[in-house]
């Protein structure tokens, strides 16, 4: 592995992102679009839901609204503009390391309409910081990074309270139309072959992208085989109901105690009732989908189903390899389909539907390898542990990455339905406990050549 030369670590990615006004009118969509969805999600519910803890593993939704204003004035009015706090004492209760999720509900909270004021009250301020600001004369506003690290902080908290819907109880609370079909997806095949070789893994040119993206570097990648699609809720209920779940041999040691601790059967949110499987899903239930990619599983058990299928989980270098390399040019895109942003014809992003489309969908998002729904859907577990790249650099501040490295967590790559376009590319990094299972996370499976 040899790092290759690379622009500026926060240079811009095309001639575009140098002209300010275009800088502020993306800033100012992806802050905008951000901020609709926040609407959406709490505005959906009453104040009685959105102060209750529908889980220990998840804060209070009421959390969630104000979290988001709290970082907007932290990093937007005062780190840019260096204007006062507004409301000093409140750092403290919104800070995500100093109180884990399980004890925010006891913690003197805003209310819900003092919540929803005070994020108000910061976005008008900050959308005049945004006006205002010089775009170039420092590392954190260069190409607006810090106007969209802020969108893509709201929307992954967006993402974060849509996994509390889907763990509350009660009546449906959301609505969204269908994904569509997979139209001549059973003429696919089960696999692609990316050939080995190197190929540039990582970003130093895209604008927004975060310090664990970064820097560009070579990688070489042995030839290997890749599922053209994510693994389905069928061919899963096959793992199941060959005794998957059962038998010892297919599971890492800590994912076995797990299954055996809390007596696993099926992924999160699934049941057997009247001999066919269900699962509940934004409060509704209904038949598990034998075509959908499955959801709501962890890194145990993705590793157990590739192991049953005498297969193994991908690397983050062959993920991102499938996604993104082009062979016909050498060069890696920014999306499996091209460097052109993400449409509604290409990938399930945005929380546009609320569950992932049918394997095979999506035909004009698919990679140069023939591989699709690399973007959107779901979240893919990989084999990798989370660790920084060769030359990496902390940006702007140590707890976005640095402390989460190392073998405790596990890298998902790919985004899911739930995840908007401003946060999520071919070289985003996600990742979690093996042991996560309320994550929007499915997988697909490789082998060797």
């Amino acid at each position: 592995m040899t790092d290759s030369p690379a622009p500026p670590p926060y240079g811009p990615h095309d001639p575009d992102v140098q002209d300010p006004e275009v800088l502020r009118e993306r800033a100012l969509t992806a802050l905008l679009t951000a901020r609709e969805r926040t609407g959406l999600l709490t505005d959906s519910v009453d104040d009685h839901e959105l102060t209750a803890q529908h889980s220990p593993l998840m804060s209070p939704l009421v959390w969630d609204l104000a979290h988001i204003g709290n970082q907007e004035e932290l990093w937007l009015l005062r780190g840019v503009a260096g204007r006062e706090a507004m409301r000093p004492e409140i750092d403290g209760l919104y800070d995500a390391f100093e109180h884990p999720r399980a004890t925010r509900p006891s913690l003197p909270l805003l209310a819900p309409a003092e919540a929803r004021s005070y994020a108000s009250q910061v976005r008008g301020r900050a959308l005049d910081v945004l006006g205002s600001t010089p775009l170039g004369d420092r590392p954190l506003v260069r190409s607006g990074f810090v106007f969209g690290m802020i969108a893509q902080h709201e929307q992954q908290h967006d993402e974060t309270m849509l996994i509390t819907h889907q763990l509350r109880t009660g009546p449906a609370a959301l609505s969204a139309p269908e994904p569509p079909p997979a139209i001549g997806s059973t003429s696919l095949p089960p696999e692609v072959l990316v050939p080995g070789g190197p190929f540039t893994m990582g970003t130093s040119t895209e604008p927004w992208a975060l310090d664990n993206e970064r820097p560009a570097h070579r990688r070489e990648v042995p030839g290997f085989f890749i599922d053209t699609a994510p693994v389905t809720c069928g061919a899963f209920r096959a793992f199941i109901e060959d005794g998957g779940y059962a038998e010892r041999r297919w599971w890492a040691p800590e994912g076995w105690a797990m299954v055996r601790e809390h007596e696993l059967t099926a992924p999160l949110f699934w049941h057997r009732d009247a001999g066919q499987w269900l699962r509940r899903r934004f409060g509704v239930t209904e038949p598990v989908p034998a075509d959908e990619p499955v959801l709501h599983v962890s890194w145990y058990e993705a590793d157990a189903y590739a192991r049953w299928a005498g297969r193994r989980l991908p690397t983050e270098a062959e993920w991102e390899k499938a996604a993104r390399h082009d062979p016909a040019s050498g060069r890696s895109r920014r999306y499996p389909w091209g460097d052109e942003d993400p449409t509604p014809e290409r990938a399930n992003l945005g929380q546009r539907h609320l569950r992932p489309a049918p394997a095979g969908a999506y035909a004009a998002g698919r990679s140069p390898s023939g591989a699709g729904q690399l973007i959107g859907d779901v979240w893919e577990w990989t084999s990798s542990d989370f660790l920084p790249y060769p030359g990496f650099a902390p940006f702007p501040y140590r707890e976005y990455s640095e402390v989460f490295f190392g073998p405790e967590h596990k890298v998902l790559r790919g985004g899911s339905f739930a995840v908007d376009a401003v946060a999520c590319r071919g070289t985003f990094r996600n990742w979690d406990l093996p042991v996560r299972r309320q994550i929007f996370s499915g997988f697909r499976t490789a082998r060797d050549l």
